[in-house]
């Protein structure tokens, strides 16, 4: 059966998560520790547990869920694998960070590109790739069936959705995926997002004001 474990990092308040299961196989998803402080809480965990991490899996490219790519790839070796819609449309991590105000973020390559309908194992794990564009170009979610949960980025939140302000939004794109890619999934799907609390299908059919 496959853990989770959250982290919530950074000056936007952003969930990192954790997954493994019995084999100790792992992946971080949206690593956005800004600094080696908080990404020791990551590293304990993972050392704690004795877990391998096997990838670094990231819903969309913006700085506040990247911002942990270099202290990955410094400590385990793994590039960034994000949809590459976002590489082509956004401006660089480090440009980002610039035009938020925030300290130098350093910046590593892309390891691989993620697809709609690919499938990202790790032991008896297996994530399946959503696309959930709106948020961003290429944002995605990622679909754990056994387990009944999918991360979905800042595509849907708890009562809210994401911002469509930011480099290739579209307001009306993020609720057609957002009916389209999630609301297909079975009620009782836990949601994962970005920033904020956990939800559920179920909740955000009945109860988003946006939706």
């Amino acid at each position: 059966m496959m853990e989770i474990k959250q982290f919530t990092v950074n000056f936007f308040g952003e969930n990192c998560y954790l997954l493994y299961d019995e084999t100790k196989e792992a992946v971080l998803i949206d690593c956005g520790c800004m600094n080696r402080q908080e990404f020791s809480q990551v590293e304990g965990c993972i050392t704690q547990q004795q877990l391998v991490i096997k990838h670094l899996l990231c819903t969309h490219y913006h700085v506040d869920h990247l911002m942990g790519a270099a202290l990955v790839y410094q400590q385990y070796g793994l590039l960034p694998e994000v949809c590459q819609e976002d590489t082509v449309v956004l401006p660089s991590i480090s440009q980002q960070a610039v035009m938020f105000g925030l300290p130098y973020i350093q910046e590593t390559a892309i390891g691989a590109y993620l697809n709609e309908g690919d499938v990202i194992s790790f032991g008896h794990t297996k994530l399946t790739v959503i696309a959930v564009p709106g948020h961003s170009p290429g944002s995605v979610a990622f679909y754990e069936k056994e387990r009944g949960c999918v991360f979905v980025g800042d595509a849907l939140f708890a009562g809210s959705i994401g911002r469509t302000d930011l480099w290739g939004g579209n307001a009306q794109q993020l609720v057609d995926s957002i009916h389209k890619a999630l609301f297909t999934l079975p009620d009782s799907t836990v949601v994962y997002p970005g920033h904020g609390p956990m939800t559920t299908i179920a909740y955000e059919k009945s109860n988003n004001p946006y939706l």
